[in-house]
């Protein structure tokens, strides 16, 4: 029954791939095998609901073989036809090239860019272990679940997993047991060209648990490799599994079998050399599929029995199992913002790094679920959760044992230190986010970014709430230079799909900027914070703060009658913006300034608010941005201008450089000035 089960997974996704004409057979017929042991003996799910809180998670890193997951959830009984996988691949198709979050229920994360979902199961992991310190009691285990992952050579060489691998070992992540399927041949060709270090020793030295598979079709093997990570919980565990791609075909063991459909002699000739019936496609026996929809009454009796536990811990703490139940559900508590500070006008002002932190805090306190940290940055962003407690199993060596923060070293803290790995940072927040019950934040420069960008991108596709803090986010960095400088990060920031940028223009900005991002359900949010005080805003006298949730919001107006001259600016350069405005209204220029925290915010309000904030009858419109232009000149129109940063930074004190750059209210009005007269 086994072999027929396997060989059914086997044969679902090569003709998936086969029908398709597109697809990666290699990996479900080397590791069927392993997979079918891990769904059908130690996964804890139920395929009836997917979204059961306390189900295992399994994450398919190595996404290309995306054909084996989807086999498994149909044969499990997920709500996934065989119809489903007759359109592999197709347009509008629950079954998408790599697996992506929201198409088909059990795909827990999007994968398919290599390692992001050997890190994803990574905060898959942490989220299990801090829920299950803040919630469990000796009574009553209600957060008792594993993360497993498969991952092959290719997730193995991308740094991330490295970086992630380096922070599961450290935090002696015990519940997360990643399988390598070890067939040691990549796309192009076989892993002596590129990659012969001992996988193994390499996990074994960061603190994992290993144990090697000599034979990828042993299931005792992989059965009691398996029974022993699922019993030792003192580390992370790494199983290498030796299997053979293309295990079977004519191209076994080549690199020919990872990224092409065997073709129809291909398909004939492995079926009939692993004793498959060719014709006809699809073919499911009747009584593989009953043993392995076993698993919907055998998931129902598992959740069942957790259900009882979740009364009982009702009944015992009610206050708590309000707590979870709402965090389960995504819900935000009442008056979760009440302790935000509103900003006094202070024309020395703070950095918004600064006023960013202090919200935080404010926010952190009422609202559980909030959860992050820093690549090593804490003192810089401002971004530690004060008396929160470090994400530790111990203290580290040399450290007291109140922790960084003073709040303690345990797994039950809200401070999560990713040490200088802003890669795995983004990935581990993605799978902290599509745990759930967990609302993460990370923190770096924004020069670093850049780092960033694939578990950012990935975020945004599969619409994760994750909130992203840059600070130190233009040339004012000064003396660091330019290597430390952005210019060209908010652009590519704006042009990700799906993510909110703001870059708040003072304090009070700032609060509304983080009320925006905590509500925010449908993606992540990156905010753009300053290294430099900037005067806090006499609001009495100007637009309110809360134009922000609007992308962009009319600062300051005209004195009399119809503006002549539009300033648009952002962050930092709107309080230049409204120095040189007041320039130029005493020399009797009509001029309106506007603050555009947010372009994707603006671009979400109705054509009449956009007409009414930028009307196109004033042509006249000055851009002011401490980055690069791109992507400005559509605000400022043909008849206007941007002054912008087209060139890489210079070292030198922020104020020195923020003039040689021309970002001086002298500079401002000469080009206004100069709109006027074109």
């Amino acid at each position: 029954m086994d072999q027929l089960c396997i060989d059914t997974l086997r044969f679902l996704s090569v003709d998936a791939v086969e029908q398709a004409n597109s697809g990666h057979p290699g990996l479900p017929l080397g590791a069927a095998p392993m997979a079918y042991v891990l769904w059908q003996e130690f996964l804890k799910h139920n395929p009836v609901d997917p979204a059961w809180p306390d189900r295992d998670r399994f994450v398919l890193s190595a996404g290309h073989g995306s054909a084996l997951l989807y086999s498994l959830l149909f044969m499990t009984g997920y709500d996934l036809t065989l119809d489903d996988l007759k359109r592999f691949r197709q347009w509008d198709s629950k079954t998408p090239g790599h697996p992506e979050r929201g198409h088909a229920p059990g795909v827990e994360v999007t994968t398919g860019p290599l390692g992001q979902g050997f890190a994803n199961a990574v905060g898959l992991a942490i989220a299990e272990a801090q829920l299950a310190a803040r919630y469990n009691t000796d009574a009553c285990a209600l957060i008792d679940h594993r993360t497993w992952v498969l991952v092959g050579d290719g997730d193995l060489m991308e740094g991330v997993s490295y970086e992630a691998a380096s922070l599961a070992g450290h935090l002696r992540l015990g519940k997360l047991v990643c399988l390598y399927d070890d067939n040691r041949v990549t796309l192009a060709a076989g892993t002596p060209i590129a990659f012969t270090e001992d996988r193994v020793a390499r996990f074994e030295a960061l603190g994992w648990r290993t144990a090697r598979v000599q034979d990828g079709n042993d299931l005792d093997a992989i059965r009691t490799a398996i029974e022993q990570a699922h019993q030792h919980t003192d580390k992370p565990s790494f199983i290498a599994v030796r299997t053979h791609i293309g295990y079977g075909s004519p191209e076994q063991d080549s690199y020919k079998a990872h990224g092409s459909p065997l073709g129809e002699q291909g398909v004939a000739a492995t079926k009939r050399k692993l004793g498959w019936p060719e014709k006809p496609p699809f073919h499911v026996p009747a009584e593989a599929l009953q043993h392995m929809r076993h698993a919907q009454e055998h998931g129902r009796r598992l959740q069942d029995e957790w259900r009882k536990r979740l009364d009982a811990f009702r009944n015992a703490r009610p206050d708590k199992a309000s707590e979870l139940e709402a965090r389960w559900r995504g819900d935000l508590p009442a008056r979760w913002d009440a302790d935000i500070p509103v900003f006094d006008a202070d024309a020395k002002g703070v950095a918004t790094r600064k006023a960013g932190g202090q919200v935080l805090n404010a926010i952190a306190r009422r609202l559980s679920m909030l959860t992050g940290g820093s690549a090593d940055l804490d003192p810089s962003t401002h971004t530690a959760l004060d008396g929160m407690g470090d994400f530790n199993p111990v203290p580290a060596h040399g450290t007291d044992e109140q922790g960084s923060d003073g709040g303690g070293w345990s797994l039950q803290g809200r401070n999560l230190h990713f040490g200088v790995r802003e890669h795995a940072m983004g990935a581990i927040a993605n799978g902290l986010a599509a745990h759930g019950a967990m609302l993460p934040f990370t923190a770096t420069f924004l020069i670093f970014s850049d780092y960033m960008r694939p578990p950012m991108r990935l975020a945004a596709l599969s619409r994760l709430q994750v909130i992203h803090v840059f600070t130190h986010d233009s040339i004012a960095v000064g003396e660091d230079g330019p290597t430390h400088e952005p210019v060209e990060q908010l652009a590519g920031l704006r042009a990700i799909p799906n993510l909110v940028v703001m870059r708040p223009a003072d304090a009070n900005e700032t609060a509304e900027a983080w009320r925006v991002a905590i509500e925010r359900r449908d993606g992540p949010t990156s905010l753009v914070l300053s290294r430099q005080n900037l005067p806090v805003l006499d609001r009495a006298a100007l637009g309110a703060a809360d134009g922000l949730r609007r992308g962009a919001y009319i600062l300051s107006e005209a004195r009399t009658g119809a503006p002549q001259l539009i300033l648009i600016a952002s962050g930092s350069e709107v309080a230049l913006a409204l120095n040189a405005a007041q320039r130029l209204v005493e020399r009797g220029t009509a001029t309106r300034v506007v603050s555009m925290p947010s372009w994707e915010l603006f671009e979400a309000q109705s054509r009449d608010y956009r007409e009414r904030v930028l009307p196109s009858s004033v042509r006249a419109r000055l851009a002011i941005e401490a980055g690069a232009s791109l992507g400005w000149w559509r605000y400022a129109g043909d008849g206007g201008d941007v002054l912008a940063v087209d060139a890489f930074g210079a070292s030198a004190p922020g104020d020195v450089v923020l003039e040689k750059y021309g970002f001086t209210v002298d500079n401002v009005v000469a080009r206004a000035l100069a709109l006027l007269k074109g």
